[in-house]
């Protein structure tokens, strides 16, 4: 349980150390507690029982690890009580041994699974996958207008710590220069502090609002990273890259749903193969 309430304060993902340190925060483990290493290994016992715990919440659908290292929660995990989680080790077990039982079985079956595209025409597949593949990031921005300022910007963290970020924070309060969260971009032998700001809009930020973010960097970063669900005027991108001015990354509509795709956050791809024929071949040999 309080790998799934470190999770919840941190916003709903976090990196393994981040968790770490919720986890202790959360319990008041004490200094001696935290410095306890397992008597086989010189891992230390708390990390080490983190990661079971996080192993049996996956396994249960609870969480999700991303090919990032970045831990999520998911719908189930978010609606499980204390009494539920404490049957996740057992119900997992049972999983388990269900599963093997299950493996000849579905091994000898496999044969007889049909491929659901194997007798359609590839005009047609591809047809149809482009179809789907245009409107996809109509539905995406749908969905994500519909989410509440809070939820986006949880959103907008966790994108940051998929993309290699740490420490990010989301600040959860107005009255703060348009500055919605902070975080540290950590490079091979530096790290520099960068202020975001995030948006659900239908229109166009303008050159106004990145100059009103821009001032609210002064004396705190020298970066700063603007994303929304809508676009930037041309005003505005001359803005944000003008010369003696810190710069301001721009992340619009169009480029969040890539970046959402890329991340594998809330949106999945599959590929298709499609068998031609090249009758010259044949006629050469």
């Amino acid at each position: 349980m309080p790998t799934l309430q470190a999770l919840e304060n941190l916003g709903g993902s976090a990196r393994a150390d981040e968790l770490n340190a919720e986890i202790a925060k959360l319990m008041d483990l004490s200094d001696e507690v935290l410095n306890y290493r397992r008597p086989t290994s010189s891992t230390n016992e708390v990390p080490y029982r983190s990661a079971w715990a996080r192993t049996y919440l996956r396994m249960y659908g609870a969480i999700e690890r991303t090919s990032h290292g970045v831990w999520a929660l998911t719908p189930i995990g978010r609606g499980l009580t204390p009494e539920q989680v404490k049957q996740i080790p057992s119900k997992v077990r049972a999983m388990q041994a269900a599963k093997k039982a299950k493996a000849l079985v579905a091994s000898s079956e496999q044969d007889d699974i049909a491929n659901p595209v194997a007798d359609v025409p590839a005009a047609i597949v591809q047809e149809v996958e482009a179809e789907v593949n245009a409107d996809w990031k109509t539905q995406l921005l749908g969905v994500l207008l519909t989410m509440s300022p809070a939820a986006f910007e949880r959103l907008a963290q966790r994108i940051l710590r998929e993309s290699g970020f740490v420490k990010v924070e989301v600040k959860g309060k107005s009255g703060d220069g348009g500055i919605d969260g902070i975080g540290v971009l950590r490079l091979t032998l530096i790290s520099f502090q960068v202020l975001f700001q995030c948006k659900r809009y239908q229109g166009s930020v303008t050159a106004g609002e990145i100059r009103d973010f821009r001032g609210a960097m002064v004396g705190r970063t020298d970066k700063g990273l603007f994303i929304t669900t809508g676009r930037f005027t041309s005003d505005a991108r001359r803005e944000a890259t003008r010369d003696g001015a810190p710069p301001v990354e721009l992340i619009d509509g169009e480029g969040l749903c890539d970046l959402l795709k890329d991340l594998r956050i809330g949106v999945s791809t599959r590929q298709v193969e499609v068998v031609s024929v090249h009758p010259e071949v044949f006629g050469a040999v």
